[in-house]
C-alpha cells in the first residue's frame, strides 16, 4: 500500500505542517479519524509496524525523497472495507484526521465523476 499512497503530486496536507522538532518524539502522538463526526480510527502512532526511520529508507527505494515531502503511511483499525457491515465515504461525507499536537485534517468528499 505504500508506493501507492506515495508518489509525485499527490494527497491533502492542511490546514498547517509542522517540522520535527515541533513535535518531538513521533511515538508519543496519536491519531483519530472521524467520519461524519464519528469515530472510526483511534490509535496511537507508537502502533506502526516500521519506524519512521525504516518508512524513509524504503520509500527512497521507489521514489526520490526532498526536503519538505511527506510520506504516507499505513493505517489504523476501523478501514471501512474490513468493516461489518463495509463502510464506504460518499460525496457530502465530512473525513477529519486528527494528530496530537499538530490539528485536524478535514475535508468533504467529492463525487470523482466530472
Amino acid at each position: 500500500f505504500t508506493p501507492g499512497k506515495n508518489f509525485p503530486s499527490t494527497g491533502s496536507f492542511g490546514p498547517w505542517l509542522v517540522t520535527a522538532d515541533e513535535v518531538g518524539d513521533p511515538s508519543e502522538l496519536s491519531l483519530v479519524t472521524r467520519l461524519n463526526g464519528e469515530v472510526v480510527q483511534q490509535a496511537p502512532l507508537d502502533d506502526l509496524i516500521f519506524d519512521i526511520p525504516t518508512l524513509i529508507e524504503y520509500c527512497s527505494t521507489f521514489t526520490v525523497l526532498r526536503p519538505g515531502d511527506v510520506i504516507i503511511t499505513g493505517t489504523t483499525g476501523g478501514v471501512g472495507a474490513f468493516r461489518e457491515p463495509p463502510l464506504w465515504m460518499k460525496p457530502g461525507d465530512i473525513v477529519e484526521v486528527e494528530i496530537s499536537k499538530i490539528g485536524v485534517l478535514r475535508n468533504t468528499i467529492a463525487d470523482e465523476r466530472p
